[in-house]
């Protein structure tokens, strides 16, 4: 059984399986894993660092010749970045978070297929509107950032389906085996954009502390906060707060956002932690599947054993 689909066409890959631009975390060796495992591998260049972007965009350039993209914060970026991300030549430019109205165009006109990241209907529908060549749909099960009313990942991809029309739609949120790209693919996604999975890999920018933070997680080990971003000063938009795994920085704050603003002492005590790598106070970003990551593996192990799974999910259901 292949898995050909409208998005393995659209963006000329064996496997409807893309990694998610984790920002800072997804850098050009995971890229280049994923996209040589026969997935669609992103770099998360976040905010925008050129810098950065440089070095690990020539990372993925010499490890692999096979396609793959980056993706940016929306509500973080400025036309001179997208710019900047095109001069890399992606095979394609994901926006997340934010309205991606003013860069849209920049991308169309290059040429490069253009992802857009939807976290409710309205988004989905603007996303319709701009002509997007993929839409991701990422449910409320996802880890890191996602939509302050976001649905959980089932009831919200067909949603997006409908609303989609021809256009491809990758099911985001929740997905960790096979298993769950076969359920994306009979939801009629096209697809799937994993992220939390990929993290437990030796190519992901993460500390050997998150990885072993991740694979000894389960779902219910992760919740949705502000408090993490109002500690760390990361200006994110109010209406994006964040899944991650519960600490005992959060233990002591939750619910006491602005009480925590208000306590200069609290946030230089953990700035202190955090650049120390704290695990007990840093973000681990992480989606209510984080109980299906189990190890850790090189990144293309992990495409092959999804679509091993995908594959044997698809034949019981057709039987």
């Amino acid at each position: 059984m292949t898995l050909r689909t409208a998005l393995t066409e659209q963006l000329g890959v064996r496997y409807p399986i893309v990694s998610a631009p984790m920002g800072g975390e997804a850098g050009g060796a995971l890229a280049a894993a994923v996209s040589e495992g026969g997935g669609f591998g992103m770099i998360g260049a976040g905010r925008g660092d050129r810098e950065w972007l440089r070095r690990e965009a020539g990372i993925a350039r010499n490890a692999t010749g096979k396609p793959w993209g980056i993706g940016y914060l929306t509500w973080a970026i400025t036309e001179a970045v997208i710019a900047d991300a095109l001069s890399h030549e992606p095979a394609a430019v994901m926006l997340s978070f934010g309205d991606p109205t003013p860069f849209a165009r920049l991308v169309q006109d290059a040429g490069v297929p253009l992802i857009l990241q939807v976290t409710d209907r309205a988004e989905a529908r603007r996303a319709v509107d701009l002509g997007a060549d993929v839409i991701v749909a990422q449910g409320g099960d996802a880890g890191g950032h996602s939509g302050e009313n976001a649905i959980g990942t089932m009831s919200f991809v067909p949603a997006v389906v409908d609303l989609a029309g021809t256009i491809p739609v990758l099911a985001a949120g929740g997905i960790g085996d096979g298993r769950g790209l076969a359920a994306a693919l009979a939801l009629g996604a096209a697809g799937a954009l994993i992220g939390t999975r990929f993290q437990a890999s030796p190519e992901a920018l993460v500390s050997e502390e998150i990885g072993k933070a991740i694979v000894a997680a389960d779902g219910e080990d992760t919740e949705i906060n502000r408090t993490l971003d109002i500690a760390r000063d990361a200006p994110w938009p109010a209406n994006y707060p964040a899944r991650t795994l519960g600490n005992p920085f959060l233990d002591r704050w939750r619910d006491r956002d602005d009480e925590l603003r208000a306590t200069p002492e609290a946030l230089h005590e953990y700035r202190a932690a955090a650049a120390r790598g704290d695990i007990s106070v840093i973000p681990v970003w992480a989606g209510q599947a984080v109980g299906l990551v189990t190890d850790i593996q090189p990144a293309a192990d992990i495409v092959a054993a999804i679509v091993a799974e995908a594959e044997r999910a698809l034949a019981r259901i057709d039987r």
